[in-house]
């Protein structure tokens, strides 16, 4: 099968046809609207707080509750739950939420709408091994796990009770890890192995998902598996979610980024945001990417061209192009942030980076300081630092054609090529449509990069653009421009902005990012945002970056305090990733590519991973964050914060 047909449409949104699977009073897949999910966290033994803080989630829109199960015990309470929620007139599903013990889902499935199961854990324990297997031993493992699985299959066939075979990137079995390795493959193959079974069962009330903290992986993984489920001719409802996303501006980006994106590609039935915060605050967020594609659904474009598909899908390749200046190339992507309606200053330039210090006459230079400023008709500022360059129209320009740190900007439908200069990088503002002219070309003899700009909501028709400057080995980097979005920080852009550039970013065909026209109390928020998209796409690192779980009725400790304090301590450690997992089914495992681990083990009791390697055990929580310190120190990722 064909690559790019993990999308039903390349262009335009169309969604990946699926069977109808039947959750209680609300079904999920075929032509049902996107389903939006959230999980308790509360003790499950604790009946009232779990029911009211479901209600708190349903009357904010959740319309799936899920409730961790991770004893009998707790699986015997979801009946008392549930009948307490029915009492006040609360019909919701309810997702029994198991990791470890086959008879917490057996027991979970008599009572509530719908299971979710772990294939990396629900019939194996990991011990992180690798261990050679022949096509024999294999399929024996295969047998033992058939075994184990079909009496949770034969309950939920009996009681009518939906079923979601999610896969977890971090916590893949040894078997899976041994055969396939830490890949996308892997995470498919983990979830197809337990799907398998249940069609040899003849029960098909199955969802499946492939979550993972990192997304690139996370999309990787889906379109991997929209593939292999259309060359078996399976066609289950998909289950998404960015698992450990993190909490405030982070968590929603990397949110967005994976959901949204796959949600554009047509690929997705239901969703649930993790951030680790109250869940009731993950629901604004899901509806707000739900939204985005309901507007992207009322767009069609009159697209008369051959599609054009990138060359790897399942793996991130980053185009190539040419390296001009510090653009294109192996270079990182870069930001340009647009001040042309606003006078530079030294505190504009704080906000976008830039601090200058009076008494030692010296720039300070931050981890998220932009690379560009766009000056429009406005002149180079008198007071600046050297590392700051500047674009300006060639109108003003050529007033000062020797300022070593200005670059010229052209426009493509007014362009006199005769004008470009060949001793600079010459930047030309492009719309994507004109790049579809029959007629288009541009002057590859020059060092030029493109500004990319579009009129249209979709990144698949910007992707179908750049992918056609390919097509014409017009290696010019692209920076996108992001103008058409709203002057203001809310759910709404940050949703929206991270759907645009992450889709494009995930498949490394564009080398920066442009916001124009921020007013003068954006500058600092707009340049953060762009700094956070490219973090989350895994395409530039400018901060510690936190892989903390959405806690739940497993959670040791306060999962919100303590991602507070320990990023209070370490937030300056750029690149370096540190997982928070408030027990240890979330962690070491799912902690995936984590550098550093917290994991609550027990009551005030924290382990501490580097890597999945367990160094530290039993810490007492007073001491553990001082110990994590030591722990980065010994490994050398410490530095002392400015």
């Amino acid at each position: 099968m064909e690559k790019h047909k993990y999308s039903p449409d390349l262009v335009n949104y169309s969604r990946l046809p699926t069977v109808e699977v039947s959750v209680g009073d609300i079904p999920l897949g075929a032509s049902n609207p996107i389903r939006i999910q959230s999980m308790t966290t509360t003790n499950t033994m604790d009946t009232d707080s779990t029911v009211e803080q479901s209600i708190r989630m349903i009357d904010a829109g959740c319309e799936y509750v899920r409730i961790t199960a991770p004893s009998i015990r707790e699986a015997k309470n979801l009946y008392n739950i549930k009948k307490k929620l029915l009492s006040l007139g609360y019909r919701a599903p309810l997702v029994a939420d198991i990791h470890f013990t086959p008879n917490a889902a057996i027991e979970a499935a008599e009572i509530v709408e719908k299971v979710r199961i772990n294939p990396g854990n629900y019939a194996d324990r990991k011990k992180f091994e690798f261990i050679e297997y022949s096509d024999k031993t294999y399929n024996d493992e295969l047998e033992r796990i058939y075994k184990r699985f079909s009496p949770l299959v034969e309950v939920c066939k009996k009681n009518g009770t939906a079923m979601r075979i999610g896969t977890n990137h971090g916590s893949l079995s040894d078997r899976i890890l041994s055969r396939y390795g830490d890949t996308p493959e892997g995470m498919v193959m983990s979830a197809l192995e337990f799907v398998d079974i249940c069609e040899d069962n003849n029960f098909h009330q199955i969802v499946i998902s492939m979550k993972s903290s990192n997304v690139r992986v996370m999309i990787q993984a889906y379109r991997l598996l929209s593939i292999y489920m259309q060359s078996r001719k399976y066609s289950y409802p998909l289950h998404l979610g960015v698992t450990e996303a993190g909490d405030g501006h982070d968590g929603r980006i990397k949110s967005a980024i994976g959901i949204g994106s796959l949600l554009e590609e047509g690929i997705g039935d239901t969703i649930r945001v993790s951030l680790t915060e109250e869940p009731e605050l993950e629901i604004p967020v899901a509806r707000k990417i739900v939204d985005r594609i309901a507007m992207i659904k009322s767009q069609s474009y009159n697209f008369s061209h051959k599609a054009f598909t990138i060359d790897s899908p399942f793996e991130y390749k980053k185009k190539e192009t040419n390296k001009f200046d510090v653009i294109g190339g192996d270079q990182v992507p870069r930001v340009i942030v647009d001040s042309s309606n606003i006078n530079v200053s030294l505190e504009s330039l704080s906000d976008l980076g830039y601090s200058y210090y009076n008494k030692l006459d010296k720039w300070g230079i931050s981890d998220n300081a932009c690379d560009y400023i766009f000056l429009g008709s406005s002149p180079v500022p008198k007071s600046r630092p050297e590392n700051l360059k500047y674009l300006q129209e060639y109108s003003k320009w050529i007033e000062n054609p020797s300022e070593t740190l200005a670059f010229p900007v052209f426009y493509f439908d007014n362009l006199d090529q005769d004008l470009l200069v060949e001793s600079k990088l010459n930047f030309i503002v492009i719309h994507d449509k004109d790049i579809f002219d029959e007629n288009f070309s541009l002057p590859i003899n020059y060092s030029c990069c493109i500004i990319l700009k579009s009129d249209m909501f979709s990144f698949k028709y910007v992707k179908q653009s750049i992918l056609k400057l390919k097509a014409l080995n017009i290696n010019f980097p692209v920076i996108i421009s992001v103008g058409s979005f709203k002057d203001h920080i809310s759910n709404e852009y940050i949703v929206n902005s991270s759907i645009f550039l992450g889709g494009l970013l995930i498949d490394g065909l564009v080398e920066g990012v442009f916001f124009e026209g921020p007013s003068y109390n954006k500058l600092k928020s707009i340049n953060s945002h762009a700094f956070n998209i490219l973090q989350a796409t895994r395409s530039r690192f400018s901060k510690t970056e936190y892989i903390s779980c959405p806690s739940c009725g497993r959670t040791l400790f306060d999962l919100q305090e303590t991602t507070s304090m320990i990023r209070s301590k370490t937030d300056h450690l750029k690149g370096v990733k540190i997982g928070i997992m408030g027990c240890i089914v979330n962690g070491p495992g799912e902690m995936a590519d984590a550098d550093y681990g917290y994991v609550g083990t027990g009551i005030d009791q924290i382990s501490l991973y580097k890597g999945q390697e367990l160094v530290k055990r039993g810490v007492p929580s007073k001491k553990a964050l001082d110990e994590l310190i030591v722990l980065i120190k010994e490994n050398g990722d410490w530095v002392e914060p400015s």
